[in-house]
């Protein structure tokens, strides 16, 4: 599916293939809670949130997540020694 008005929110001026610190939140179509709920103040996974975590798990811990019900969110941290090897960095 074409995204024909979907805007970047990409900084024009900044190279996102320099090394650095990056916060990344990806979020739900329309923000729909896919992954649990909110009850009285606290997350409350469902199933398809507690999979989502348990597969995080499986990342290197020093790419710190963390799963909401309609978001998802980490932070991934390149540096020259995994940018000079080709090295694939995920959240």
């Amino acid at each position: 599916m074409p995204f024909h008005n979907r805007k970047t929110p990409r900084a024009k001026w900044y190279d996102y293939t320099s090394a650095g610190t990056y916060f990344v939140t990806i979020c739900t179509k329309d923000r729909v809670h896919y992954f649990g709920e909110i009850i009285d103040g606290e997350k409350k996974l469902n199933e398809l949130g507690k999979y989502a975590t348990n597969h995080r798990k499986q990342i290197p811990n020093h790419y710190p997540f963390v799963c909401m019900p309609n978001y998802v969110y980490g932070i991934i941290l390149i540096d020259d020694h995994i940018k000079n090897n080709n090295t694939t960095v995920g959240m």
